[in-house]
């Protein structure tokens, strides 16, 4: 009996072993399709509960000004960005399915480009909701969905590329604790949401970048989940203002043990304002803030936090990495302008 290395006959039929690069054209056709099929799905769920915004802004002459926004309540409200909003005599929501409904703002932080605007008498609302950012991986799937001109939905999928961004807003502010992906952001998706494989938000697209070559940057859900809280609360964000610009670090084991740090990641220290209360400290690029007074820093969500407006106009102590050596500095907060 003689038998072939690669041939096995049966009924006539010649049947040949599946070579390497059929093996893995297969494997990479399975990946693509799961890959579609996550998209796919998470589009299909999240875009009802995507807005477009169309704005009428004070004293503006041209023709109405437009953005993304995603409901996060079932009474009307809507997460969007500060610039899309900010200074709106006419705030219009259409939803996916046509329906419109006249809207008003709620509250507006252009420190962090967030603001709340609420759908009146809007009922049989989808929403959408928040995701823990600080469980992010750079190369996690993200998907940025926007409504840019009512009616349907635009879509665009990559990954997330970097985390702990700072990004300076048009005002000339920075905001910290940024997501960057190569998903493109396109014109009018500006405050829709970034979502993950689950259909959670992790980030709030923003456009405060005009020369992004293709790359969205989104503020980062932690920060914003906890800005639309107190925007819901208050109306406004009033907080203590130090004046850097920041991202967050992990901490050398050795420097957590040799310190007793409470926590192994801190934020590092990139710029600093002039004449700002960070400037008058002492505090420097390449410091890393390790806490408020006798309160852990370990992220600049939590610095955010931690800047309360009772810290304003009262003495506060930095204690801050320099060079493997712990510093006291004292920093006295103003009151972030308006």
């Amino acid at each position: 009996m003689i038998h072939t290395a690669f041939h096995f006959i049966e009924n006539t039929r010649t049947y040949s072993q599946p070579t390497q690069s059929d093996t893995a054209d297969t494997r990479d056709e399975t990946l693509l399709d799961a890959y579609s099929r996550t998209v796919v799905e998470v589009v299909e769920r999240v875009s009802p509960a995507v807005v477009h915004l169309k704005v009428q802004k004070k004293g503006a002459r041209n023709a109405p000004g437009s953005g993304s926004g995603f409901i996060i309540g079932t009474d009307g409200l809507v997460v969007t960005n500060s610039h899309v909003v900010s200074g709106a005599e006419r705030i219009e929501g259409a939803l996916p399915d046509g329906r419109t409904y006249e809207a008003r703002l709620v509250g507006d932080d252009p420190a962090t480009d967030i603001a709340v605007v609420r759908l009146e008498n809007a009922d049989r609302l989808s929403t959408i909701a928040f995701g823990e950012s600080r469980r992010l991986r750079v190369g996690q799937i993200a998907i940025a969905v926007g409504n840019p001109y009512g009616f349907q939905h635009s879509v665009t999928a990559g990954v997330v590329s970097a985390l702990g961004r700072t990004l300076r807003t048009q005002t000339g502010r920075l905001i910290d604790d940024v997501i960057q992906t190569d998903a493109a952001l396109n014109p009018g998706n500006s405050g829709g949401p970034l979502v993950d494989s689950r259909g959670q938000v992790i980030g709030v697209n923003t456009a405060v970048i005009l020369p992004a070559q293709g790359l969205c940057f989104a503020v980062a859900s932690d920060l914003a989940q906890y800005i639309v809280g107190q925007l819901v609360l208050e109306g406004r964000i009033r907080r203590g203002y130090l004046g850097i610009g920041a991202q967050n670090v992990p901490l050398p084991a050795r420097l957590v043990a040799e310190w007793q740090l409470p926590a192994a990641t801190g934020v590092l220290v990139q710029s600093t304002e002039p004449n700002s209360p960070a400037a008058r400290a002492g505090l420097k690029p390449g410091d890393v803030l390790v806490r408020l007074k006798d309160q852990p820093v370990d992220s600049i969500d939590t610095l955010h936090k931690k800047l309360s407006a009772d810290t304003i106009g009262q003495p506060l102590p930095l204690h801050v990495l320099r060079q493997g050596a712990l510093l006291v500095l004292e920093a006295i907060p103003e009151a972030l302008p308006a």
